[in-house]
This record gives structure tokens, C-alpha cells and sequence, in this order.
């Protein structure tokens, strides 16, 4: 049960334009060691922990997984022009390791340019 809802959480899920605070989050199954990280990004989240709180939230409370946040940072999304630039980090969670993140968007933006960076905040 836990592995099927692993497989079938989408492994991003981001605002369609604009810069906005992401996180990158472990989820981890009850029953064996296996686990998916996930990309959330939300332009309404003023803290990274926002975005974190709600997904873990719901995820958890879904049942049959527990959450952790590895990291965050900022994305630019320019659906338009199919751009997504990932840089910076959370005060809160440390900087998500952006390769992983890139590789996360890609497989949910398969035709975007998808660049990322450790500098900036």
C-alpha cells in the first residue's frame, strides 16, 4: 500500500510562473526502507516551513509514510519562454541538494530548459 502511494505521488509540483520558496522532501514508507523524494514549490509560502508543514501534513495524515524536509531553496519559473532556474537555500532546512531537484522537474517538464545553482538567495 505505502510503495503504490510512493510510486503515485507526483515528483513535482510547483507554481506555473514567478520565483517562489521550494522544498524538497523525503518521503519515507512505514513498511520497508523505501522512500521517493519529492519537489513542492509555492509562491504563497512566506517560509519555507510553510510548504513543508502542509505536504508533510497531508501526506502523514494520507497514512503509511512519514516526511522529512532535506533541503530548500528558490525557483524561477518562466513558463512562457520553458525555463526553470533552482538556486539558493533555506535558513530553516539548509540548501536541497539542486541536482536531485533538477532531475525531479525534469521528469514533470520534460521540454523546459532546467538550470540550477548553489549561489543566491
Amino acid at each position: 500500500m505505502a510503495a503504490d502511494r510512493l510510486q503515485n505521488l507526483a515528483e513535482a509540483d510547483i507554481d506555473q510562473d514567478g520565483v517562489f520558496k521550494y522544498v524538497l522532501i523525503r518521503v519515507h514508507s512505514k513498511h520497508d526502507d523505501s522512500y521517493v523524494d519529492v519537489v513542492r514549490g509555492y509562491g504563497w509560502a512566506e517560509y519555507h516551513a510553510d510548504i513543508y508543514d502542509k505536504v508533510s501534513g497531508e501526506l502523514e495524515r494520507a497514512g503509511g509514510v512519514d516526511c522529512e524536509c532535506v533541503g530548500g531553496g528558490r525557483i524561477k519559473h518562466d513558463s512562457a519562454g520553458k525555463h526553470i532556474h533552482i538556486y539558493g537555500y533555506s535558513m530553516g532546512f539548509g540548501r536541497a541538494n539542486h541536482s536531485v531537484s533538477a532531475e525531479k522537474l525534469k521528469a514533470t517538464y520534460p521540454d523546459y530548459n532546467i538550470t540550477w545553482a548553489n549561489e543566491g538567495y
